[in-house]
């Protein structure tokens, strides 16, 4: 008889099919560690898929109902079915929402889920990725080694990481949205995820993954997909086990396949005959190109031009005063901010251990490089951006927020336990992690007073028995790491406090926060049309009343379009109560070029359109002059219908 002798503390492996592992984890994992991460990620999908009707930013929500009618609408990310103009953004973030309501039909929870999925899945990735940092790569014939102390604390460190991500307030928000911010997220982890993973193994394929789906999150949000590329790209040249020489042909390889992932749907729109494709919204000359380096690129950093766009142009807009310090204002503090302080200190203390060690170290430095980089690049690019900047933009830091968090803590804590000279970084992360929740909650001292106090009083009972811990022998290492456990919980209690206020009531879909309403900024409308989800949620906006669209419904004929409106803010609220398409013609803001009086003029003579609404509504002072006048001095006023005009009567 054969006995296979396997090492104490170990489980033979390979008992488990596979059902079981994906449930409980491998045999050598902690017993705990796979049923807490599904417990998360519970969690996470409870906090982005609770109560969502009615939820929706109401101008991306009728470019999914407009591509549900239109395949053409669908492909170009058009806000109206007959394809007049796109939405200000690339559509693959439409395009997963629109599948999803083709196949499930049209509705708030058929356009919604996939974000809460998407949500939920970026929690798994940052997870994944936190834990396999702390396994070295494979030797020959042998399986992964731990590195950092054990696979163990990679456990730890990880599940602390998916706690930090799915609390995270203004994650929570964006995730029961449709804006595209979520689709983005989840593409960036996963190039983070790839990159990883191709500096644990030695594989050039994980790398090319890594930009196939930045590429893909540009197609997505444009050019803020490549905030994480230096991140990447520096860990890969830092980190990679490979000679510089071919590190630099594999970042080259990986150029391209970023290049083409980018740019594929951006040269089919430009290169498609513009009479028969939608107008670009956001652009000033009708192409893709323009919308990158303009509105929704260089105008985002530099507030130039119609880039400032509206809220936002060189003086703060919706995330107050640009400056290093607009991350801990009034408005983004409880957003995003609760756990940068930190990160500063982990940053710092990896900085002072690890500077000469990258090589060395493989994984678990690449790991420090891309959640480092990532946080700071995106610190920097947020904190001085004088365009328009929403607090919702900031869910991009989330992950190297969570997964530094994580990380962080594991090594804070080893470092005091087995280091004097480095002892003092945990109670003074500690201490600035509790002190910063604690004043930015008593920043609304009417919202839950007694949370402040709370959170400061088991800072200080941490920090101190910690301290002596350090001090004194009768301070065992076990009543410290009960310390530490509680300062853990005291230092997600604002967040986590903030992260449940969207579940409450339906968030401003154009501009998603979580939290008390201190602060908050968002677009307002007039009263009118509001656009109805089949399932009863109603959306903000429209500017035009019931009673003028249910005139235009009923008077509108052959007519490809139901009316011409000054600005998509009026039109979304019309297609998404009527069902039917209407002509944005100034775009997101009322001011794009694409509709002239040539243009309008033809398509009333081809009997494509009868109804022009002018003079009301939208933003003051964005109208095409002449168009209006061309309006009304060819077309008739509606009797009893204020602005409306009939252009065939």
């Amino acid at each position: 008889m054969t006995v296979t002798a396997t090492r104490p503390g170990h489980r033979a492996a390979g008992r488990r099919g596979a059902l079981a592992r994906a449930l409980l984890g491998a045999e050598q994992d902690p017993r705990w560690s796979r049923p807490a991460l599904w417990a998360v990620l519970a969690v996470a999908f409870v906090l982005y898929a609770w109560a969502l009707s009615g939820n929706a930013n109401e101008y991306y929500a009728a470019a999914v109902l407009s591509g549900t009618r239109s395949w053409k609408a669908f492909f170009f990310g058009a806000i109206d079915a007959g394809s007049f103009i796109t939405v200000d953004k690339p559509p693959l973030a439409l395009w997963v929402m629109g599948l999803s309501a083709r196949i499930f039909g049209y509705g708030t929870w058929s356009m919604l889920l996939p974000q809460a999925f998407a949500g939920v899945a970026a929690v798994g990735l940052v997870h994944s990725a936190v834990r396999r940092a702390f396994t070295g790569p494979a030797g020959p014939g042998h399986g992964p080694r731990p590195v950092e102390g054990g696979a163990r604390q990679g456990h730890v460190a990880a599940l602390i990481a998916a706690v930090v991500m799915t609390l995270t307030p203004i994650t929570v928000a964006i995730n029961r949205d449709n804006n595209p911010d979520t689709v983005l997220v989840l593409l960036l982890v996963l190039s983070a995820w790839f990159c990883l993973e191709a500096l644990r193994t030695g594989r050039l394929r994980p790398l090319l993954l890594a930009a196939f789906f930045v590429g893909l999150g540009f197609n997505a949000k444009m050019l803020q997909a490549y905030l994480v590329v230096p991140a990447l790209a520096l860990a890969y040249l830092g980190c990679a086990r490979v000679p510089w020489m071919k590190r630099v042909g594999h970042l080259l390889a990986a150029g391209g396949v970023l290049v083409v992932s980018s740019a594929w749907w951006m040269v089919i729109t430009d290169l498609w005959p513009a009479g028969s494709r939608p107008y670009v919204g956001g652009s000033t000359d009708n192409t893709v190109w323009d919308l990158v380096i303009g509105y929704n690129g260089l105008g985002r950093v530099f507030g130039q031009g119609r880039g400032g766009g509206v809220g936002g142009g060189g003086g703060g807009g919706f995330g107050g005063e640009p400056g290093a310090g607009r991350l801990f204002n009034d408005i983004l503090a409880g957003q995003i901010s609760w756990l940068l302080p930190f990160c500063v200190v982990t940053l710092a203390l990896a900085i002072l251990l690890r500077v000469r060690r990258l090589h060395h170290d493989g994984p678990a430095a690449a790991a420090w490089l891309v959640w480092g980089g990532w946080l700071v690049v995106h610190y920097v690019v947020f904190s001085f951006s004088s365009g328009t900047f929403h607090p919702y933009y900031t869910t991009a830091m989330a992950p190297a927020v969570a997964a530094l968090a994580g990380t962080g803590l594991v090594v804070m804590w080893r470092a005091y336990r087995r280091s004097r000279a480095w002892a003092w970084a945990l109670p003074l992360a500690v201490a600035l992690t509790g002190g910063w929740s604690f004043v930015v909650l008593r920043r609304t001292p009417e919202w839950l007073p007694w949370l402040a106090w709370v959170v400061l009083g088991a800072t200080l009972v941490a920090v101190a028995v910690l301290v002596l811990a350090r001090v004194r022998a009768r301070v065992t290492t076990r009543v410290a790491a009960v310390a530490l456990a509680a300062a853990v919980v005291a230092g997600l209690a604002g967040p986590a406090a903030y992260a449940v206020t969207p579940l409450q009531s339906q968030i401003n879909g154009t501009n998603p926060t979580a939290g008390p309403s201190s602060g908050r900024m968002g677009f307002g409308g007039p009263a009118g049309t509001r656009g109805r989800m089949p399932d009863g949620g109603r959306f903000p906006g429209g500017g035009v009343s019931d009673e003028m669209a249910a005139y235009l419904v009923a008077n509108r004929g052959s007519a490809t379009w139901l009316v011409a409106v000054s600005s998509a803010q009026q039109a979304s609220g019309l297609i998404l109560s009527t069902g039917e398409p209407v002509i944005a013609m100034g775009g997101f803001t009322g001011s794009d070029p694409a509709m002239t009086v040539d243009r309008l003029g033809s398509l009333v003579s081809s009997g494509q359109l009868r109804y022009v609404l002018a003079g009301t509504g939208g933003w003051p002072g964005r109208g095409n002059t002449e168009v209006t006048t061309w309006v009304q001095q060819n077309c008739t006023a509606v009797d009893g219908q204020d602005g409306l005009y009939d252009c065939t009567a």
